[in-house]
């Protein structure tokens, strides 16, 4: 059974079990990435780092795909971070949003980068291409990823250097926060990197952890499955290949029923 909702240009018919929220802001970063915050339902929880499945109304059918929230678990609204595919069954349509718009959700989130499927470590690596940094969007702005881990490392990958604008923003937006910059303090390290254009870090993720060049960049000691902890988020390639990295580091992949030293999101992959 589906249930009518108003809203201000037409009676939009929701499915049942189904959440429409009201989009609030819609930021455009290129010709291919954007930010939208929308309304968060009373009833909604989450752990910082899941994803929903979020969709609109086309030719009076529902169209959803898996979107990782960017936003942390205690926000009052829900932000997700999308590209834009002329042709993209849902993102074609998403695009075109505009602060009033409706968004479906549907109300059971789940997802594999949650601290929970984590063993205790002290660094955590956040390794990320592209729109891959949403579900860590949120787990950086969440206390309880500093309260657990003593230093976050957040990576963050992209073809174009105005591609990796969404993650400055969000280290800026951290720092210009009260709360959250006296609990984060210095724990963040963000590290971002380009693969087309000349920027001071070049190079895919794997080859600068291959390479030693992370390691030496930031600082740190190579990965210690008795330390370092790490989650991974973007392509299918860069998830096989950062996997088959931290495997050969002797960290062992983990699930929410099973934590481990590290975990992959593959919700996002065809």
């Amino acid at each position: 059974m589906n249930a009518p909702v108003k809203t201000d240009n037409a009676e939009l018919i929701v499915p049942e079990g189904v959440y429409a929220e009201t989009v609030l802001s819609v930021t455009h970063f290129t010709d291919r990435l954007f930010r939208f915050r929308m309304t968060r339902p009373a009833g909604f929880r989450f752990r910082s780092g899941e994803f929903a499945m979020i969709g609109l109304m086309v030719e009076g059918k529902p169209i959803y795909r898996a979107y990782s929230i960017a936003s942390p678990a205690w926000d009052e609204e829900l932000e997700f971070f999308s590209i834009k595919v002329p042709d993209g069954p849902l993102t074609q349509h998403l695009q075109k949003i505009q602060a009033g718009d409706k968004v479906l959700m549907r109300k059971k989130p789940t997802g594999t980068l949650v601290l929970d499927a984590l063993t205790p470590g002290k660094r955590l690596y956040m390794f990320s291409t592209g729109t891959g940094i949403a579900p860590f969007a949120s787990l950086i702005r969440d206390p309880e990823t500093y309260e657990k881990f003593e230093e976050v490392i957040l990576t963050h990958t992209c073809r174009e250097i105005a591609e990796l604008q969404y993650g400055f923003d969000l280290v800026n937006e951290i720092k210009a926060d009260e709360m959250l910059s006296e609990i984060v303090g210095d724990k963040l390290r963000h590290y971002a990197t380009v693969t087309r254009e000349d920027y001071p870090f070049m190079g895919r993720i794997t080859d600068l952890m291959e390479s030693g060049k992370l390691y030496t960049d930031l600082g740190v000691p190579a990965l210690d499955p008795a330390v370092d902890r790490g989650m991974i988020c973007g392509s299918t390639a860069m998830l096989k290949d950062t996997k088959a990295l931290l495997e050969k580091a002797g960290l062992t992949e983990g699930a929410n029923n099973k934590p481990a030293e590290f975990v992959i999101e593959r919700a996002f992959v065809g």
